[in-house]
């Protein structure tokens, strides 16, 4: 199965689309009726659509700003923050995730401008005069940067890493809650491309952390303290910071929820947040983002003051490469994607949009340059992409006119009663599965992903009795206990904390993935016990190797989500594999 272009991570995807009846004409925000619903855009008919969306897709809190380029902005929020029943309010602070990378980008850029008129702080490499968004990477990082394609590792630039056209895939289970920017970039040369250079549109995390790293390197400090003093601070964003800890303390944040309604822990803690911080860390509200949109809808600049050069505006919001090739109804056009910012046309509109999700949150915003409007919509739940979208959608067709007076339909419902649990459904017999799995069991490493032992169902060590343990408690909660025994492991990362892997048949050596989060003791007020994946990119494939009667390996499938040109010349499972894990 494919591990499709959805994580977390950090999500980030082409805004999704409905098809709506009665276009209107279209009208520039600034040109329509100031005194309809008394100059709000959320008039009683779309806020009652905004809280059916909510119910239907069980979303506890939500929180939207409309800004204008010129004028104060419209701040609605709906539901609650906490468990306690605790109001979401317009300064309530929320995970941005892939959201925060146009601040990367941005801040990239802010330090690429102090450079060019002098106002660096450290010195460039020997032999390198300038930085700029072509500057080869290896020249800006040398000794530290290093791609397995050299080649690409080679030739590789600023906008290139920015861009996602590096030619790796999401490689997002390969680092940890304990690993730096740093350790990140250093493991790069360990990772497969799944494309050459520039050949294709593929999404990566870590190359958001690179482009942090940059920054701290250049800057002399840290990449938290160059954004908080070079964006939020001159925008006046006085609560938005990278730190979970400061916005827990500030009583401003809220709790975040899975797609069935558990409450989750802070997942980008205070452990990862240097490690999070370029692709995924920003933490703020619909006050703050408000201020970022209206300096963006004004190309840079806040009362007067240049915030963003107007050089690097132009740079970010230009699109370097095609993530969706061809328009996926007649509404929409096709996408690009500039440094940190999606662009596509909505019915002859231009708009410049982000998403973001991680665990607990989903989040979106966009503004239409040539429309002088803004929107931000951030949701405190989980997988929660296309209420999202519908919602942010409807706000635009609101504010440009481009629907009729009749009632606003709600065209997304949720699948109810859907699960959780990432427990595969297998057709092979128990007996037959626990014949095999003892020849699978043991310890497996990829110098880029890190070791992790699977245990089998007879497994009898310490760790082992713990993790079939910790399954067994979470299944059983769920009515999910499958009669077909599994090969499982604890494996700490940022995105999972455990792995099932479960065989498809019994000749092979071919077994479903499961990345997942088990909680045996459940969380917050809720204490049953329960587990959690994020949609999309929770299960992958892997083939066992056998040689000489014995397992040597396995090969994992599915991080890209497509036959890779490797898959396709290779034979040995070894060669055409996404990741190889060498049993040890």
């Amino acid at each position: 199965m494919a591990l499709t272009a959805a994580l977390f991570g950090l999500l980030a995807l082409p805004l999704l689309t409905l098809t709506y009846p009665h276009i209107l004409p279209q009208v520039s925000f600034l040109g329509g009726n100031p005194n309809l619903n008394g100059g709000q855009v959320i008039s009683p008919k779309l806020s009652e659509f905004i809280e059916e969306t909510l119910s239907a897709w069980n979303i506890s809190g939500l929180s939207v700003a409309i800004v204008r380029k010129d004028g104060e902005p419209e701040l609605r929020s709906w539901g609650k923050r906490t468990e306690e029943g605790d109001r979401v309010a317009p300064d309530t602070l929320f995970h941005m995730a892939s959201v925060s990378k146009a601040f990367c980008a941005s801040a990239l850029g802010i330090l690429i401008d102090d450079f060019a008129y002098g106002r660096n702080v450290t010195a460039l490499p020997p032999g390198l005069s300038e930085l700029t968004w072509t500057t080869k990477i290896k020249d800006i990082l040398p000794g530290e940067w290093e791609l397995m394609d050299e080649w690409a590792s080679e030739k590789a630039n600023v906008y290139d890493i920015l861009s996602h056209v590096s030619g790796l895939p999401r490689h997002d289970f390969s680092y940890g809650p304990y690993d730096t920017p740093r350790d990140a970039l250093v493991r790069l040369r360990y990772l497969r491309p799944a494309f050459e250079l520039r050949e294709k549109w593929s999404y990566n995390n870590q190359m958001f952390m690179v482009g942090a790293h940059i920054i701290t390197k250049y800057s002399a400090k840290p990449y938290t303290t160059f954004v908080s003093e070079r964006i939020f601070s001159p925008l006046d964003m006085s609560s938005t910071t990278f730190s979970p800890g400061k916005a827990e303390r500030s009583g401003k944040l809220t709790q975040g929820w899975t797609r069935l309604g558990r409450r989750l822990p802070e997942w980008f803690n205070e452990e990862i947040a240097e490690l999070k911080a370029g692709p995924g860390g920003v933490i703020s509200s619909a006050v703050d983002m408000s201020k970022w949109m209206a300096m963006w809808l004004n190309q840079g600049t806040r009362k007067n003051e240049t915030v963003v050069p107007l050089s690097v505006y132009k740079a970010v919001t230009a699109s370097y490469s095609v993530s969706t090739s061809k328009p996926t109804d007649p509404e929409h056009s096709i996408v690009g994607y500039g440094m940190g910012w999606f662009r596509h046309s909505y019915l002859g509109h231009d708009v410049i949009y982000h998403s973001g999700a991680i665990p607990g949150f989903s989040t979106l915003v966009s503004f239409l340059p040539d429309d002088n409007v803004g929107v931000v919509v951030f949701a405190n739940g989980g997988d929660r992409a296309a209420p999202v979208t519908n919602i942010s959608n409807h706000i635009l067709d609101e504010v440009l006119h481009l629907r009729g007076s009749e009632a606003i339909p709600n065209l997304l419902l949720e699948e109810r009663g859907s699960s959780e649990s990432t427990a595969a459904k297998s057709s092979v017999s128990a007996d037959d599965a626990k014949t095999a799995l003892e020849d699978y069991a043991g310890t497996y490493a990829n110098p880029g992903y890190g070791a992790f032992t699977l245990c089998s169902p007879s497994s009898t060590s310490f760790y082992c009795t713990q993790v079939n343990s910790d399954f067994a408690t979470v299944d059983a909660q769920a009515g999910s206990s499958t009669a077909t025994p599994q090969l499982l492991a604890q494996w700490p990362r940022v995105w999972a904390s455990h792995i099932r892997m479960e065989p498809e048949r019994v000749e092979g050596h071919t077994f479903r993935v499961g990345f997942t989060s088990l909680f045996p003791n459940g969380y917050g007020i809720d204490s049953t016990p329960f587990e959690t994946a994020e949609v999309g990119t929770s299960e992958a494939t892997v083939e066992f190797v056998v040689e000489e009667g014995k397992v040597i390996g396995f090969g994992l499938f599915g991080l890209v989500g497509e036959v890779t040109e490797r898959e396709r010349i290779h034979t040995r499972v070894q060669d055409k594999a996404e990741v190889w894990f060498d049993r040890i």
